[in-house]
């Protein structure tokens, strides 16, 4: 059965649709089969052209059950599902058909406050710093408030995501021919900290990504989604 991916939160403005469509961008350019599920009502399908993953129009209750059912029949494939920023409803909905889920937030003492009480709202998810400052002290000042005021759920905080300005360019409506090689970098990047979570071997540039000897690995016992003597998958 497809590995389902809720990206959710509460609070808005946190990158969850960039997001989306980073890890998804990513998960195909490690050659996984991906599908990028729209439910915010607010937002347009994206042409699916030159993406490495494919779009699917999940804005009403129907289309999303069509959808998970659909992915849930379908041999390894990876199913990301943005869900939207002050939903808390449909939060709750997305968290009960998630095999893990996904809680993007920003620097501000506000997000990480907020991010703070999802986590402790969702036992299966993860946080994930996005546009993460480059500045060293400005992000040495983001990583010190993490510290300070989520020390309680450091095995459950991934590698940020730095801010990066192409990363816009995965929401246009139809992306570019190529892509700047740093979004595609970062977008590899989240894909394989996702990847590393599920517990599935994957091919990169270099050959197989072996879990076993990836040097960044989270520790077995920092991994509380996964069952820790579960069978390793090759997609």
């Amino acid at each position: 059965m497809a590995e389902i991916i809720c990206v959710i939160g509460n609070k808005g403005g946190t990158g969850k649709t960039t997001l989306s469509h980073m890890l998804c961008q990513g998960l195909g350019l490690l050659g996984q089969r991906a599908a990028c599920v729209l439910t915010d009502t607010s937002r347009e399908p994206l042409v699916p052209t030159g993406r490495r993953y494919v779009i699917a129009d999940a804005r009403t209750r129907d289309a999303l059950t069509k959808v998970v059912d659909k992915l849930r029949g379908l041999e390894d494939w990876i199913g990301v599902i943005d869900g939207g920023g002050n939903r808390t409803e449909m939060d709750r909905k997305l968290y009960a058909l998630s095999d893990i889920v996904l809680l993007p937030f920003r620097e501000s003492h506000e997000d990480i406050r907020t991010v703070a009480r999802d986590l402790e709202m969702f036992p299966r998810a993860y946080a994930v710093p996005t546009q993460w400052p480059h500045n060293a002290w400005q992000r040495e000042a983001a990583d010190r408030s993490v510290a300070q005021l989520m020390g309680a759920y450091k095995h459950r905080i991934l590698r940020p995501v730095n801010a990066l300005s192409s990363s816009k360019l995965l929401l246009q409506k139809q992306i570019p021919e190529q892509l700047p090689t740093p979004l595609a970098n970062a977008c590899r990047a989240i894909a394989r900290q996702v990847l590393e979570v599920l517990e599935i071997d994957f091919v990169d540039d270099a050959g197989l990504y072996d879990l076993e000897q990836a040097s960044e690995q989270l520790p077995a016992a920092d991994m509380p989604l996964r069952l820790a003597h579960s069978d390793r998958r090759s997609h």
